[in-house]
């Protein structure tokens, strides 16, 4: 299911596989769900490791969304996530890396 040169990664919630990935209609979602700056504001935030849950969270829900997920926001409150806030920290960064790189290279596309 996962397919990184698709910009597809997974994520066990509540015991079941699920695929996330940003697309066009997600990320204008997620850009429209943060509290401070732009999704490059995001990124750099990632990248520093000064990122907040909500940083986390929300590139988790906008990559569920864009895997086909029909939930909320909300449902994730009471979710278990497989390997809890680390691992969804390493899927929101992994989502939002594959969403500026070229696949197959460590080259972020210019925005």
């Amino acid at each position: 299911m996962a397919n990184p040169w698709a910009g597809v990664v997974e994520l066990t919630l509540d015991g079941e596989r699920r695929a996330l990935k940003l697309t066009l209609g997600s990320l204008a979602q997620l850009e429209s769900t943060l509290a401070t700056g732009t999704l490059i504001d995001l990124v750099d935030r990632f990248e520093a490791g000064k990122y907040s849950t909500r940083d986390v969270l929300s590139p988790i829900v906008a990559g569920l969304r864009g895997g086909g997920w029909q939930g909320r926001g909300e449902d994730l409150l009471q979710a278990d996530i497989t390997g809890g806030p680390i691992e969804a920290a390493r899927i929101a960064a992994q989502l939002l890396a594959l969403a500026f790189t070229i696949p197959g290279t460590s080259e972020a596309r210019a925005l």
